[in-house]
């Protein structure tokens, strides 16, 4: 669609296009070789230097054509190109300077590693699994209500709960959820969905470090997918136990200005029209303000 804009816009001249192409090919290259150049100055790996001298000459080449065609041919096209990556670059500067503001609110200080409240009901955590079943639950209901999952819950004490925290990381926007669900003195999961191994074990050192106040379970996602292996474990575990209300809590990250919210995930809405069809599920989420 842009390359059929830019065509109309042109009216289809050639002569207006080559300038545009070239400035863009040309723009794309010399940060490359650029970076080519870095690379063999830090790996320093056999016969470096001669990989280093033809990605610095293609950077040297490639910048010199660049300059001179966006000087020469600036006002036949070029413009256009030099504008709109410009444009570009600053809309990627803003959205890495908003990520890395959200970091820095995110980011764990020593305090931080406290217990974040209650977390008294440890021993009656369903005691998860690792097999195809994600958890095996053993709260301590009466066998009477192990039946199949009809919502009859017009008391409070017809209420046998389980909060499910899912955890992206281990910051302060989950600190709070887990703070929240430690409130409701009920008992308490942490669900990790990890795309790796060794990205699980690090979340592992992470949950050891802060002290394991709440049992953890963490869910391998190979394909980095977050959603979907969270509704099946979620909806395994009300399979295994239909009598338990379960709640699972979501951190969720508040923006003061609307145009940030794009880049910021939406899982709890897209959880909420999945598990819906469910009885007996909650998906709450808990907001964590960041400038």
């Amino acid at each position: 669609m842009a390359a059929a804009l830019v065509f109309v816009v042109f009216a289809g001249s050639t002569d207006s296009l080559i300038p545009l192409c070239a400035v863009g090919v040309f723009l794309a290259f010399s940060p490359s070789q650029t970076g080519m150049v870095v690379h063999w100055r830090r790996v320093r790996t056999r016969h470096w230097r001669k990989s280093l001298a033809f990605n610095a000459t293609g950077a040297v080449l490639s910048t010199l054509v660049l300059i001179t065609a966006a000087i020469t041919k600036f006002t036949s096209g070029a413009w256009v190109a030099l504008m709109a990556i410009g444009l570009f670059l600053l809309l990627a500067t803003r959205i890495r300077h908003h990520y890395q503001t959200v970091g820095a609110a995110l980011r764990l200080h020593p305090a931080a590693t406290e217990t974040p409240g209650h977390t008294g009901t440890r021993a009656h955590v369903p005691t998860p699994v690792p097999a195809q079943h994600p958890v095996h639950p053993e709260a301590g209901r009466p066998d009477h209500d192990r039946g199949d999952g009809e919502e009859e819950e017009e008391t409070p004490q017809a209420v046998h709960h389980l909060a499910v925290v899912a955890l992206a990381s281990l910051d302060l926007a989950g600190l709070r959820a887990l703070a929240y669900a430690a409130s409701l003195q009920q008992p308490t999961l942490a669900l990790h969905i990890s795309p790796s191994e060794e990205e699980a074990e690090r979340f592992r050192d992470y949950w050891t470090i802060w002290g394991d106040h709440v049992p953890l379970h963490v869910v391998l996602s190979p394909y980095r997918a977050i959603v979907a292996p969270l509704i099946h474990y979620i909806e395994a575990l009300h399979h295994q136990r239909p009598g338990l209300t379960i709640t699972v809590i979501l951190p969720e990250i508040v923006t003061q200005h609307l145009r940030h919210r794009l880049l910021h995930s939406k899982d709890a809405a897209r959880l909420r029209r999945a598990l819906r069809p469910l009885p007996k599920i909650v998906v709450t989420s808990i907001p964590f303000h960041v400038p």
